[in-house]
C-alpha cells in the first residue's frame, strides 16, 4: 500500500508542475496612453493638477506600466514633474 500512495504523489506533482505561475498571458490587451488621445491636456510644469495624478503619496513618479503613459509621453511627464519640484510647485 505504501508504494502506491507514493506513486500518487509523484503524479500531483507532475501536474502541479505543469500549473506555472510563470505562463505566459494568453489574453493581453493594450490599453491606450491617456496623455496621447485627441483632447488630451498639454503636459507642463505648470499642470499641476495633472501632474498629481502621475505622483504617488510619497511624491514618486508613478511608473507607466501602472499609469498606461505611453514611453514618449512619460519621459515627458518626468521632466516636468521634475521642473515642478525644482521650482517648489508640488
Amino acid at each position: 500500500m505504501p508504494k502506491k500512495q507514493s506513486g500518487n504523489r509523484k503524479s500531483k506533482q507532475n501536474n502541479f508542475a505543469k500549473l506555472s505561475i510563470f505562463q505566459p498571458n494568453k489574453y493581453k490587451f493594450k490599453k491606450s496612453c491617456p496623455l496621447s488621445v485627441k483632447g488630451s491636456p498639454v503636459i507642463d510644469y505648470k499642470n499641476i493638477k495633472l501632474l498629481k495624478k502621475y505622483i504617488s503619496e510619497n511624491g514618486k513618479i508613478l511608473p507607466s506600466r501602472i499609469t498606461n503613459v505611453s514611453q514618449k509621453k512619460q519621459r515627458e511627464l518626468a521632466l516636468s514633474i521634475k521642473r515642478a519640484r525644482n521650482l517648489a510647485l508640488i
